[in-house]
């Protein structure tokens, strides 16, 4: 008796501990997004929505100040994009690789492995961006006239930096099908190949989607190696060799303690930041809506 009294003891205060830790988590969320919105409100009062989202000059230190936050937003679109490209199939096919081919012991050996690559700081691929991958891979390799800084090299290193979340979450969504449909696919004839693709990937879907998703807001979220790799100059490009500043990369740049707080330039950080919190909310709620359309049930 006394026993399971002890016991119940513990098991409400766990219930506590994680209602406790649920509740943080909440309130550390309206506390972010309380410290983005009220310097933010500040700036739209000076600076429009219409002229702050449709703007192309982005110049708030500039002796003529421009706050059209486009060439922001452009930047970081090439980005992640290029980084998508990247992530996405090489990110997959580990995955698979992983899940459908390797044995258990290439397993063992390879993830850990795969998951390191995770934990190099971002600075390093940044400056791995800059002094390799721009002028000897691109450059000198395949011959692509590209700049010091270019958004091409910044979303290459991107997607290498983003490959692990892409791989290690899809190969636990895919390992997570059944073999019983495995072994159907066999026994009506597809060979390993087709069971990958028609049977556990359709089957895997929703956590592959979940995997891209938090790979993109990883990506839209980077700030190092774009930082240092993508350059400094916001200007609208239509060329991925042609350096370009994202929305990451200028709050790293502005925020040195140049701009005194309160005024218009400094609130800027806050305008783009609450900006890149939208975006990224904007695609947690798509993912969320996708996972749930997607999920299988087994």
């Amino acid at each position: 008796m006394l026993r399971s009294s002890s016991k119940r003891v513990g098991e409400r205060m766990i219930l506590v501990c994680l209602q406790a830790a649920a509740v943080l988590s909440v309130v550390i969320t309206i506390g972010i997004v309380i410290s983005l919105v009220v310097p933010a409100i500040g700036f739209f009062r000076e600076i429009s929505l219409v002229d702050f989202f449709t703007g192309t000059r982005w110049t708030p230190t500039f002796a003529n100040p421009s706050y059209g936050v486009l060439p922001l937003i452009v930047g970081t679109m090439w980005t992640t994009a290029i980084g998508l490209i990247v992530a996405v199939p090489l990110g997959l096919g580990a995955a698979a690789l992983l899940s459908e081919y390797a044995s258990s012991r290439v397993r063992r050996i390879v993830k850990p492995i795969l998951e390191v690559l995770a934990g190099i700081p971002s600075v390093v691929l940044g400056f791995f961006a800059l002094s390799f991958v721009a002028p000897g891979l691109l450059k000198g390799l395949l011959g692509i006239e590209v700049g010091t800084f270019s958004v091409l090299a910044a979303g290459i290193v991107l997607g290498i930096f983003i490959i692990p979340t892409i791989a290690s979450l899809s190969e636990d969504a895919m390992s997570a099908v059944p073999d019983a449909l495995r072994q159907g696919s066999a026994a009506l004839g597809a060979n390993k190949m087709t069971t990958t693709l028609k049977v556990v990937f359709p089957a895997a879907l929703s956590g592959i989607i979940a995997a891209v998703v938090l790979g993109i807001s990883r990506a839209v979220g980077e700030t190092m190696i774009l930082a240092i790799a993508a350059g400094n100059q916001a200007q609208i490009i239509g060329d991925p060799r042609q350096g370009a500043q994202t929305m990451t990369g200028y709050i790293a740049q502005a925020a040195t303690g140049e701009n005194s707080p309160g005024s218009l330039a400094f609130n800027t950080l806050f305008a783009v930041g609450l900006t890149l919190f939208a975006v990224t909310l904007l695609v947690n709620v798509i993912s969320i809506r996708l996972v749930r359309r997607f999920r299988e049930a087994y």
